[in-house]
């Protein structure tokens, strides 16, 4: 049967323009569609398993590496020589986190409140919980800068108080101990006689506050009603601006509870989050944008500006009373002790800082907060948060434990808590989220090129077939053809 030349050729050329056009659909239309799916995914709902399963139970391992300052020369200090300390550790500890007393409100928002734990991890740390080290006493350093301003009979009543129960300047205790907590006859006393002046009123540590303990009351967007809303506190423990700070701005509570953001970032983004360990709501700047473990990110990073005084950066004046740049002041948040949080080892602080302690050795590497973040779906990747833990020391008239200390703000410990997505997570997140996309991209260009060659072969198939066509050269032709070439004129 003969081939319809012609319909054969309008057939190609057919295929080749709806290749082409599913392509430049695909073009317009692919990216639409995974949006709409990020939309979906991100609303925090039960129906949302992946989703809502990784916001409740946070399968991500965390963990918390704890280094302290091991005071050298707690002798001398007392005798107004400049501090030197030693670093020690780290001390790691695994972090499980568990969300609990979820309720979901008809304004699309939810309440819960997060339970964390901690459990050492002897091989991943330098050292043991057994491990001694030496710190500033903070109940008689602390209660001694507190009580300053009264009279001079209640200091020196104060001082009969800490000799009493053999309390001196400086505490050396095994880690576990300074961490979790240890038993005080002061503390009972003081929890007897000046109840509320202390934060607990069992064992003292510097973080027995924070084991087997929430982080208070959250309620927090849905995203249903608006996905850019999704994850942004609405208020936390009732309270939907805070009284610790001076200014209306220094007590708003921003951003989001410091897990996940809303989808679809861009390079002006900002990641605004509220902590309740440091009191206030923190914000992240856009650094530069990188992959982790072949998933695209932007890395954000703490600026110079997060804990700078009110002179060098006008908006944190509300959260003075401010001493150098680089410290926060948060005495009105901890019972109005003497306490001021910064970057490790005073990184990204007023250098002044490094000159009244020595051992202090700043690194962006090793003592930069940032949160590596996937942009599409606003689920971080990749986290380091690094804080310092300080205390305010000098001499207080009347209270001999302070001897004839110099004013110096005394760093304590450090600690970071990292994590990062891995395993099924990751795999199931690289899956959904990267190849998928990867291979709908992929494909609607490779239509537009699989169309374009086929359109070209319709377009041209006529022409082969008329050349085909064409009648053959006869033998006379072709002799008198070779007598032409070959013949000199």
């Amino acid at each position: 049967m003969a081939i319809n030349k012609s319909a054969l050729g309008v057939s190609v050329v057919v295929l080749g323009v709806l290749a082409v056009v599913l392509g430049v659909v695909l073009v317009f239309v692919g990216p639409v569609v995974i949006d709409d799916q990020v939309v979906k995914v991100s609303i925090l709902d039960p129906k949302n398993e992946f989703s809502y399963t990784m916001w409740r139970d946070v399968p991500v391992p965390f963990f918390m590496a704890v280094y302290f300052f091991h005071v050298v020369n707690p002798k001398e200090i007392l005798n107004g020589e400049k501090p030197m300390v030693e670093q020690r550790g780290p001390y790691v500890y695994r972090k499980t986190i568990q969300k609990d007393n979820i309720t979901f409100h008809p304004n699309n928002t939810v309440s819960y409140r997060e339970y964390r734990s901690y459990f050492f991890e002897p091989s991943m740390s330098v050292g043991n919980e057994s491990d001694v080290v030496t710190i500033p006493n903070m109940l008689v350093l602390g209660a001694s800068i507190m009580m300053e301003n009264l009279p001079r009979g209640l200091r020196v009543l104060l001082s009969a108080t800490f000799k009493a129960f053999n309390e001196e300047a400086f505490l050396t205790k095994p880690v576990g101990e300074l961490m979790w907590g240890y038993d005080s006859k002061l503390v009972d006393f003081l929890n007897k006689y000046l109840p509320g002046m202390l934060p607990t009123s069992g064992k003292f540590g510097l973080f027995a506050e924070f084991n087997n303990s929430n982080t208070g009351l959250f309620t927090i967007f849905t995203g249903k009603d608006d996905i850019r809303k999704v994850h942004r506190v609405d208020s936390w423990n009732g309270l939907t601006t805070l009284s610790y700070w001076r200014t209306p701005q220094c007590n708003m509570i921003n951003g989001t509870a410091g897990q996940l953001w809303p989808p679809f970032m861009t390079k002006e983004s900002t990641l605004p989050f509220y902590s309740p360990d440091a009191c206030r709501s923190l914000e992240l700047l856009y650094q530069r944008q990188g992959y982790f473990k072949g998933v695209p990110l932007y890395r954000f990073n703490a600026p110079k500006t997060l804990f700078a005084n009110g002179t060098e950066y006008p908006p944190n004046e509300g959260f003075c009373p401010c001493r150098q740049s680089g410290l926060l002041n948060v005495s009105s948040c901890r019972h109005n002790s003497p306490v001021f949080i910064s970057q490790p080892h005073f990184f990204n602080a007023d250098p002044v800082l490094l000159d009244y302690v020595l051992g202090l050795h700043p690194s962006e590497e090793e003592h930069e907060t940032f949160i590596e973040i996937h942009p599409l779906t606003g689920v971080p990747l990749n986290v380091a948060v690094r804080l310092q833990l300080n205390l305010y020391l000098k001499k207080v008239d009347g209270i001999g434990e302070t001897g004839s200390i110099s004013e110096v703000v005394m760093p304590m410990i450090w600690f970071q808590e990292t994590g990062y997505i891995d395993g099924p997570v990751l795999s199931t997140f690289r899956n959904n989220l990267v190849v998928l996309p990867a291979v709908m991209e992929y494909a609607q260009y490779g239509f537009i090129g699989i169309g374009l060659v086929v359109l070209l072969i319709g377009v041209l198939l006529p022409s082969v077939y008329k050349l085909n066509s064409l009648p053959p050269l006869q033998p006379g032709c072709c002799a008198f053809y070779a007598y032409l070439s070959s013949h000199r004129w």
